[in-house]
């Protein structure tokens, strides 16, 4: 009799502990509201950690492996460092073992597993520790056990002035999206629409709710050498890549190497997405061809040259351009993909940057002879473009512009 009520007990504890962590999560999965900082262009993510729900101003980058954030005034019961030599340790990737000779303090404990937060805006890499806490979403969602690391706020130089740390999510077995997935079972996808004004945007994960008809997609694929500022040899890059074949102007392809767009054995070249950019950077013999042809078209539209802009070298008078529902009415740029029409349009909101009230400027960035990356496609060119990364399939979405649909980030 002892025996069967000891199993029903345990039937009954694992069924309701079950129960109670399904009904945690929201049929949307996780969301997150983005906002666009005026001043820098950076893209924060708003979220709240630990027993005391501290909200964290976390700008989003793409290419960062995990999230970290200021830790100088951050209390919880619920903080735990993760140890070094430990399974969480190995899945985090930490470096080597973190001491402290202060009172323990979040972001201050002995024999942690060591972390390597990036500050992208300083280019410096920083030696921290690795811990966890929960994470709490604006709709709800509770996530345990979130790995992070802690950093000093004195190294947020370059940030967004309420900026706080940084959400990464690269494809790593720590990103926020890759524990959502894992922790409730959801579909390993993630969904960004970054907005172009005051409004707020959003990040989805593990949810398609936001599919539209006009998704279109091509293949995400791996660079074979990692692009983190530290690496161990053979690690492939986790940042997003896809496989650009040409870019054409108003539908008329442009005349570029083809090499241009692949990878080396070295990782140099292709293409990848960055919300850390401002503004599409190109490999200096993709950016010649683009402005020229580019400032031919827009002659042709009537459209008047005026002196560059620094960092801009094609710029254009203000008055000279009507306006449309997507915004500066100019010539149209594609990103050709593999397959049948299948192309990344840009429209005048996406390509064009209103310098000052009577000049506006095309909004790509020359990146020299020998950038590590031929097109960093950058957030000026995201905004207003609903964006989803497949992790399951291993695929890229994306509307183009929202516009055309008489939307916007902010009201998906």
């Amino acid at each position: 009799m002892a025996s069967s009520l000891y199993t029903l007990f345990l039937f009954f504890v694992t069924f309701t502990c079950s129960s109670v962590y399904a009904a945690n999560v929201p049929s949307n999965g996780l969301v997150l509201p983005v906002r666009k900082d005026a001043k820098t262009s950076q893209y924060y993510a708003t979220l709240e950690m630990g027993s005391n729900r501290a909200t964290v101003n976390a700008v989003i980058d793409l290419g960062s492996q995990f999230l970290w954030f200021a830790c100088d005034s951050y209390t919880s019961s619920t903080y735990n460092p993760i140890p070094c030599g430990t399974k969480k340790c190995e899945l985090a990737k930490g470096i080597g073992c973190m001491g402290c000779n202060l009172p323990p303090r979040p972001g201050c404990t002995n024999d942690t597993c060591g972390s390597s937060p990036y500050n992208p805006f300083k280019n410096m890499l920083y030696a921290e520790g690795f811990a966890e806490d929960t994470l709490y979403s604006k709709n709800n969602l509770k996530v345990p056990e979130l790995p992070f690391s802690c950093f000093h706020a004195e190294y947020l130089e370059g940030f967004a002035s309420l900026a706080t740390g940084m959400l990464g999510l690269a494809r790593t077995e720590i990103a926020l999206h890759k524990q959502v997935a894992n922790k409730f079972k959801l579909p390993h996808k993630f969904a960004l629409c970054i907005p172009s004004d005051k409004g707020v945007g959003k990040i989805f994960i593990g949810d398609d709710k936001y599919t539209t008809k006009s998704l279109v997609s091509t293949r995400l694929i791996i660079n074979p050498v990692s692009t983190y500022p530290i690496y161990t040899e053979g690690d492939p890059s986790d940042e997003y890549f896809i496989n650009v074949q040409s870019i054409s102007v108003d539908g008329r392809p442009l005349a570029i190497k083809t090499s241009y767009f692949s990878i080396d054995e070295k990782g140099v070249g292709g293409t990848k997405i960055s919300t850390i950019n401002n503004f599409t950077v190109l490999h200096n013999s993709i950016y010649k061809p683009l402005t020229r042809a580019f400032v031919k078209a827009a002659s042709n539209m009537k459209i008047k040259s005026v002196a560059a802009v620094a960092p801009f070298r094609a710029c254009f008078s203000a008055e000279s351009i009507t306006k449309s529902g997507t915004g500066p009415s100019v010539p149209t740029i594609d990103i050709v993909l593999p397959g049948k029409d299948i192309y990344w349009r840009i429209y005048g909101a996406n390509s064009m940057v209103k310098v000052n009230n009577n000049v506006l400027c095309l909004a790509f960035v020359d990146g020299g002879k020998e950038p590590r990356t031929s097109i960093v496609i950058g957030g000026h060119q995201l905004e207003d473009n609903l964006i989803e990364f497949d992790l399951v399939s291993s695929k890229l979405s994306f509307t183009s512009s929202l516009l055309l649909q008489n939307s916007s980030c902010s009201r998906v």
